[in-house]
């Protein structure tokens, strides 16, 4: 990563961490999910309210964290307010290989998300950049209700990183 880029990468986060898009509770989410990184005590709280065609129609988090943390939860809800379930998932799938896999080309798709691929420098700091992605994957898994994630569990969207279709859902209550 080039110095400029660097620097681009620190400014995004400092500003999306300190300012956060989507921050504030969704009075009337449909799928609610806690989620905790016990590595360094992340917390989010995602609230999604689903569209009638099953597009995450609002997306909103709340929580305390990293700045790392912070700032990825609020590009994320900017970047899935209004998607399709599907496009979600292949946001989360494409956000998880920048973050973890060194040869992974950032997708134009992900946008200004592309500015946390100077995470995967730092493997300690890639739990706190995937909490609310997590998070969001657990909401996908569920129409309503509640769930708690953690970052020490695997991923459960199927067919992510090799999971069968008929992955268990983690967290409970899930659809």
């Amino acid at each position: 990563m080039s110095l400029e880029l660097e620097e681009l990468y620190q400014e995004v986060i400092l500003d999306h961490s300190r300012r956060p898009r989507n921050f504030g509770d969704l009075a009337d989410a449909a799928v609610r999910v806690h989620g905790d990184n016990p590595a360094c005590g992340d917390e989010i709280h995602l609230g999604v309210k689903f569209g009638p065609d099953g597009e995450l129609q609002e997306i909103k988090f709340t929580g305390h964290g990293c700045a790392i943390s912070q700032a990825s939860a609020s590009l994320m809800t900017m970047k899935l307010k209004g998607k399709s379930r599907a496009e979600a998932e292949g946001m989360l799938r494409a956000f998880h290989d920048l973050v973890t896999d060194e040869t992974a080309e950032a997708p134009r798709t992900l946008g200004d998300l592309r500015m946390m691929q100077g995470v995967r420098k730092f493997p300690q700091r890639v739990k706190c950049a995937m909490l609310a992605w997590r998070a969001v994957e657990q909401a996908l898994l569920q129409s309503a209700g509640e769930a708690t994630i953690s970052t020490e569990t695997d991923f459960a969207v199927p067919g992510h990183r090799g999971l069968p279709d008929s992955a268990v859902p983690i967290g409970k209550n899930a659809a």
